[in-house]
């Protein structure tokens, strides 16, 4: 492969933990690593350099530099077989990722930035640049770690595809087993067809688990021919996604979710399976929008 994975940082340690992450992906990936700062003071016309009774390292410029400096020597010290580049773009952080993700095969950011409101799970850049980036976006919430599964949320849903097409890839390049799971619920799954309309009971007990069974290898049936290597677990579970993935996702080191599926509202870029995960999930999060870019 190659290309070029992008990482946002803004001096928090949520995104400094993002930079270790995005370079260890760059790594698996064969790519370049690019540390972007999205830099709004120019653009409020404010004094960018050192006051003339400060140090001359000092102001909002030695500041960014300083940030950068560290984010780009934790990528290198994290990978250094990496290629590292950097830039500070002028602009509001979403509308520079967002740009950024375009020419990216992965954008990387912490649940969390310098701006975060106490109380909050994950920051609005971090769930806005999940509906509007280009590419995957993976979202680091806490500490990731190397052991366990890649989870892909599998639903059946078109919009869906990408997701376990990505699954699938980063299951290869990790070397790790993938979990294909699917929940479903008397309420959001609907009852197969009757074999026999006239019949008594015209769905027999164990209809539906065996209609959500056949769903979830069909989703899957492409994916494996194309990645022979990776071991894969289906499991079909009786249950709230929401609830069902954060419970999976306490033994994964990724969880990798559509940006809507299947029961999607129309207009809606991030559905509420996803949003959740952004929330509560306990390892990495990747969002996968679907092929079009606009689901």
């Amino acid at each position: 492969m190659s290309g070029v994975v992008v990482v946002g940082v803004d001096g928090s340690a949520s995104s400094l933990t993002a930079v270790e992450t995005a370079a260890r992906e760059a790594r698996l990936r064969g790519a370049a690593l690019r540390v972007v700062h999205a830099w709004m003071w120019p653009a409020m016309h404010v004094p960018l350099g050192p006051s003339p009774m400060g140090p001359p390292e000092g102001g909002l410029r030695g500041m960014v530099d300083r940030l950068v400096a560290e984010a780009v020597e934790r990528a290198r010290a994290t990978a250094p077989d990496v290629d590292v580049s950097h830039v500070v773009v002028t602009g509001e952080p979403l509308t520079v990722l967002e740009a950024q993700s375009r020419a990216a095969e992965l954008v990387v950011v912490g649940s969390r930035g310098m701006g975060g409101f106490v109380g909050l799970l994950v920051g609005s850049t971090a769930v806005h640049l999940a509906a509007h980036g280009r590419c995957p976006v993976l979202v680091v919430r806490e500490q990731p770690q190397d052991a366990g599964p890649v989870v892909v949320a599998v639903d059946g849903s078109t919009a869906g595809d990408r997701a376990v097409e990505f699954a699938f890839a980063e299951a290869a390049l990790r070397k790790a087993p993938l979990v294909a799971l699917h929940a479903y619920t008397n309420w959001n799954a609907p009852l197969p067809s009757p074999q026999d309309p006239s019949a008594p009971d015209a769905n027999p007990p164990g209809a539906l688990a065996r209609a959500e069974e056949r769903l979830l290898a069909e989703a899957l049936a492409g994916h494996r021919e194309r990645c022979p290597d990776v071991v894969v677990e289906h499991r079909t579970v009786h249950g709230g996604p929401r609830e069902t993935l954060i419970e999976a996702s306490r033994s994964a080191q990724l969880m990798v979710v559509g940006a809507r599926g299947r029961g999607g509202f129309a207009g809606l870029l991030l559905g509420s399976v996803s949003q959740s995960l952004l929330h509560h999930a306990h390892c990495p999060v990747t969002v996968v929008r679907g092929a079009d870019g606009s689901h």
